[in-house]
């Protein structure tokens, strides 16, 4: 057997150090680090990366069950041991619904420590081996889903890049990110990449666009694969309708998502895109000129007869507002698919650091609101969280209390 990293998260510092002479016993078994409580737990899983984590139950500023929770969906590859004192069943379900693999009671042998830890990676292994393959043999067609909006400023690209990375994450499969707001895109910035190789100079190759071709091209952040817009506006000219076309061709060859963020207008190369999607995410958000845009928006995908691939999605969709979303839906004729929350500092945040916010804090309901979003992509259920796409609370209606002609 392989050796196993195994962090060490308990409160105590003498049960840490009794802990890590236990598994010293075994000479598979190597402890890579220990926390004091469940904040260091999450921290410690994103930096040194291991195996297993050992996790008291009971601990200060976050329980072990809390971050356990935020383990499990941040690190789906770390197994949790939860370790207590507590033996009662509602301790063992709490552990297991928040994503633990085993339970182990204190106090423990050394025996039964290293062949529990030893048993939990195996069955991991296990499990990521059958997943593999059942992607490997996974049925469906390569998806490509469109991001868009003709009102500029409603948080387009933050929901386009970490929906694509909270994708690549959670179902471990090749996801691409392809930026066509070809004059000022800011998927880049967000993704933390600085590319010289942009589709402006793919646009310029003389040889076919293939697959192969194409990952010359693309910069690796997060799980996800990024094809970022011109570093020059006017190289935007390069890039023409047929060549996005191949381009989003050449993708679905090799990657079993395509997410593609657009600028605010309906112009050739967005026509392209939009028609070649499997689904169109229209983002909106409760403001007049906002609601007044993507009704037109609405009217124009009707027209080109693309109206039934688009979900409607409601960002900022918390806080005090003199719109409602039942007015946003009256008025559109299309229902609500996702309600995103306002969280402007950890937006802003993410943006300056060009770290998604998923990564950043996975907890945040806006984070939780993202992932929720997973099934309009993928078209199951997975991953759709039913407190965040709860609508707001229900106020009087703009509309209510004035005729407004949008």
């Amino acid at each position: 057997m392989n050796r196993v990293r195994v962090a060490i998260a308990d409160d105590v510092k003498e049960t840490r150090q009794n802990i890590r002479m236990l598994l010293e016993l075994d000479p598979v078994i190597e402890v890579v680090g220990e926390a004091g409580n469940g904040q260091e737990a999450v921290e410690l899983a994103r930096v040194a990366g291991p195996d297993v984590i050992l996790m008291d139950i009971n601990m200060p500023e976050m329980d072990g069950i809390r971050a356990t929770e935020l383990i499990s969906m941040e690190f789906p590859e770390i197994s949790v041991i939860i370790i207590s004192v507590q033996g009662e069943q509602e301790y063992l379900k709490r552990a297991m619904l928040a994503g633990a693999q085993e339970y182990l009671i204190k106090p423990f042998t050394a025996d039964e420590l290293a062949s529990t830890v030893k048993r939990v990676v195996e069955l991991n292994r296990k499990r990521r081996e059958r997943q593999k393959a059942q992607a490997e043999a996974k049925s469906h067609q390569p998806k490509i889903v469109t991001v868009f909006s003709t009102k500029g400023g409603v948080g387009k690209t933050l929901i386009c890049t970490n929906l694509a990375v909270s994708l690549a994450r959670q179902t471990g499969e090749k996801v691409g990110l392809v930026d066509l707001d070809l004059q000022f895109g800011d998927v880049a910035v967000m993704m933390n990449v600085y590319p010289k190789r942009t589709i402006a100079e793919l646009m310029q190759e003389q040889y076919e666009i293939d697959a192969e071709l194409l990952e010359n091209y693309l910069y690796e952040r997060h799980g996800v694969k990024v094809l970022a817009a011109p570093n020059k506006p006017e190289l935007a000219e390069l890039v023409t309708p047929d060549g996005v076309a191949r381009v989003l061709k050449a993708f679905v060859k090799n990657h079993d998502y395509v997410l593609v963020d657009t600028p605010p207008v309906f112009n050739d190369t967005t026509l392209v895109a939009l028609d070649a999607s499997d689904r169109i995410l229209l983002v909106a958000t409760l403001d007049l000129p906002t609601v007044k845009n993507i009704k037109r928006s609405v009217d124009i995908l009707k027209t080109l007869g693309l109206l039934p691939k688009v979900k409607l999605v409601l960002n900022r969709a918390s806080g005090a507002q003199s719109i409602e979303p039942e007015d946003v839906e009256r008025v559109l004729e299309i229902k609500i698919e996702a309600y995103l929350p306002s969280e402007g500092k950890l937006a802003l945040q993410s943006v300056n650091r060009g770290q998604p916010l998923v990564l950043m804090d996975a907890a945040a309901p806006l984070s939780r609101g993202v992932y929720s979003m997973l099934g309009l992509v993928t078209g199951s259920s997975a991953g759709q969280d039913g407190h965040t796409r709860t609508r707001p609370s229900k106020g009087r209606g703009f509309w209510n209390r004035q005729a407004v002609e949008v």
